[in-house]
């Protein structure tokens, strides 16, 4: 199922480059000799979770009904316009950031709030509907960093 999540991300615009880039900013100040390549074997560790692949896979699913116009209303109109007042999103993508503990929560408020990166090309997209994937993605950032706070020994 990772390679499934893997690669419904890349048709959604996301390599997971892009998430291991988000990930560097997060821990570079924090940790020393950070490279991109240990990033990005962080980015995979937390893609092997089945509660972040089904995260994925559903939230995806929510943004796809949403461009094709096939949710009820007024679902498909909440979605599709990303409401402000509209918290699921984040509610799915906190069960990714807390699975390496509290610190999550922080990285993704930051990715949340500043949207570098992908981040900011998702939420500003037009012709697709990212409502979910822009919080799944700053999630799977984060978690990710929280992996590598979590795992980096102190010297």
């Amino acid at each position: 199922m990772k390679d499934i999540v893997v690669e419904l991300l890349s048709e959604r615009g996301v390599p997971l480059s892009e998430i291991a880039h988000l990930v560097l900013e997060l821990q570079k100040p924090y940790h020393p000799g950070l490279t991109l390549d240990d990033c990005h074997s962080s980015v995979l560790a937390v893609l092997d979770k089945r509660e972040v692949q089904h995260a994925i896979l559903t939230g995806v699913a929510l943004d796809v009904l949403a461009e094709q116009q096939v949710l009820p209303e007024p679902l498909c109109s909440i979605v599709a316009r990303d409401a402000f007042l509209y918290g699921i999103d984040e509610i799915l993508a906190l069960g990714v950031t807390n699975i390496y503990g509290t610190i999550g929560l922080t990285n993704f408020g930051y990715l949340d709030k500043t949207k570098p990166g992908i981040l900011r090309e998702l939420n500003s997209h037009r012709e697709r509907v990212h409502t979910f994937m822009d919080d799944l993605v700053a999630a799977l950032a984060a978690a990710a960093a929280s992996r590598l706070a979590h795992n980096r020994r102190q010297g």
